[in-house]
């Protein structure tokens, strides 16, 4: 039995992680330690439950039968046994968070920061991504990503202040283009455009001011995928990024860039942490959603 259940679980995670690789890596074993625990359980069954290629693995027919059945039941066991560890002394696991590019400083902010000091038996998985994850498919316990982009399905839990947006560039650059005071003149400029994979296309930069609300597509020779990219490009000279103002404001307080548009840049809610209803928490769980809910 307890083989069948180290089978199990080797096989779902091959299942989410779609490579033996990464699923080793999930599960801190040797990718021959995955192949054969998977044969094993197949063998079990009398059938195969993964096609093999040089490249991924897909799941048979009979392989997708047994995940759909087995994935939720394996969660609610881990979650259980994490809840049963957690009552017999100082809360421990993994906790996998999915971080979104634009919520990247959530990663440094001084509330994650005092928890992993509170609790040095707790572990943190953090993946950055803007790719529209189902985070309880891809395995995580919970996301975080910006108030107004998550699901009504979801659980979401405040964890910053309201954010605005900021247009900037370098000084260098508007000693060359005089300034713009209005959205509308952006079309002038050369801008920094962003690509992001949630959105399907390039990110049209939302102004409004009361009773008048602009989408502005902006042109440029720049266009990029990451903001890390926009700020690079735009503190060296090469155009005007719009960017999260808490990601940019060190950077303008030091003189190497400007904000324009300001009074076009109301505040929306910023950052939160989001989860499935259904969740049975941990003790950890509980513990992180609790240290980094904003309470101003």
């Amino acid at each position: 039995m307890t083989d069948t259940f180290e089978g199990i679980s080797t096989f779902v995670a091959v299942a989410e992680a779609g490579s033996f690789r990464l699923a080793a890596e999930r599960l801190g074993v040797t990718r021959s330690a995955v192949s054969q625990g998977l044969q094993r359980l197949e063998d079990r069954l009398g059938t195969a439950l993964v096609q093999r290629t040089t490249r991924s693995v897909r799941l048979t027919e009979a392989g997708e039968q047994l995940y759909q059945t087995v994935s939720p039941a394996l969660s609610e066991v881990k979650t259980a046994l994490r809840a049963v560890q957690d009552e017999r002394g100082r809360p421990t696991g993994t906790l996998r968070i999915s971080v979104s590019s634009i919520a990247e400083t959530f990663l440094s902010g001084a509330a994650l920061t005092g928890f992993l000091q509170a609790y040095p038996g707790i572990r943190l998985d953090l993946t950055v991504t803007d790719e529209e994850d189902d985070i309880v498919q891809a395995g995580f316990d919970a996301g975080v990503r910006l108030g107004e982009t998550v699901a009504q399905d979801m659980v979401a839990v405040r964890i910053g202040p309201e954010m605005r947006m900021a247009a900037v560039a370098s000084p260098a650059y508007f000693a060359a283009h005089p300034p713009p005071r209005d959205p509308h003149e952006l079309a002038a400029h050369r801008c920094i455009n962003l690509r992001f994979p949630t959105l399907g296309g390039l990110y049209a930069w939302e102004f409004e001011k009361p009773g008048r609300a602009l989408n502005v597509r902006v042109e440029g020779q720049l266009i990029v995928n990451e903001i890390a990219l926009a700020f690079t490009a735009a503190r060296d000279g090469l155009g005007i990024a719009y960017l999260p103002e808490d990601y940019v404001q060190p950077e303008i307080d030091a003189g190497r860039l400007e904000r324009v548009l300001a009074d076009w840049c109301p505040p929306f809610p910023g950052y939160h942490l989001y989860y499935p209803s259904r969740r049975q928490q941990s003790q950890a769980f509980a513990l992180l959603v609790g240290a980094l809910r904003h309470r101003g």
